[in-house]
């Protein structure tokens, strides 16, 4: 098997991975603010480092957010065309539990239950989910949600969100500036899809009205 994952939620990033979850190819960028740009390119080159073509994927998978619109878009209108263009299944995963599936390992490994997985959502507000650790496996257990970091539970928390905001969430040192990827979003796709498990569509969690407006009618000179 062999699956192409994509994320825009924070960074722009794609990843090549076989059914047992190992790593082919991967790319990824810092710049959280030129997805539409690189992310193209960057897929076509790890395809070629890899010899591989994209009729012989098996499926793609795409990080949903939530994350900002115009990255979001990016990644999801990407997917969405090399899916149709290909012809190949194509399935949606929450973004979150791409630090999730990292997270819950070391949830696990420190002995906590429960953990937030925070995001920055810009506005200084943060995307976050709360999940429960169980054997270093994550299962989702509210969100995810959009809010000012002192509206989070009291919990653990993994991710850049946590990192920005370190007064307000009990950041975990060793992820405080961890941001989701393909690769790992890759990883928490392929454990579903091999033990035959419902994924998401590909519906953009945006959680928040988009600042872009139709212009109302215009007013009449008099």
């Amino acid at each position: 098997m062999l699956i192409l994952s994509i994320d825009t939620s924070a960074i722009a990033s794609a990843a090549l991975l076989t059914g047992e979850g190992e790593t082919l190819q991967a790319f990824a960028t810092e710049d959280t603010r030129t997805h539409a740009e690189v992310l193209a390119p960057g897929i076509h080159g790890l395809l070629c480092a890899a010899g591989v073509s994209g009729a012989e994927l098996d499926a793609l998978v795409v990080g949903v957010g939530p994350g900002p619109f115009t990255g979001l878009r990016s990644g999801i209108a990407t997917a969405r065309a090399l899916a149709f263009a290909w012809n190949k299944p194509l399935h949606g995963v929450m973004s979150l539990d791409a630090i999730a599936v990292d997270a819950a390992l070391d949830a696990w490994r420190l002995g906590i239950d429960e953990f937030i997985v925070a995001t920055d959502a810009r506005r200084k507000e943060v995307y976050w989910a709360r999940y429960y650790s169980t054997g270093g496996t994550h299962q989702l257990i509210d969100g995810p949600h959009v809010s000012a970091p002192a509206d989070v539970p009291e919990l653990p928390a993994y991710g850049r969100g946590a990192g920005l905001y370190p007064e307000q969430l009990k950041a975990v040192p060793d992820f405080s500036g961890t941001q989701p990827t393909a690769e790992a979003l890759g990883r928490t796709a392929v454990v579903s899809l091999v033990r035959g498990l419902p994924l998401l569509e590909t519906t953009p969690l945006y959680l928040r009205e988009s600042d872009a407006k139709v212009p109302g009618p215009r007013k009449r000179a008099l």
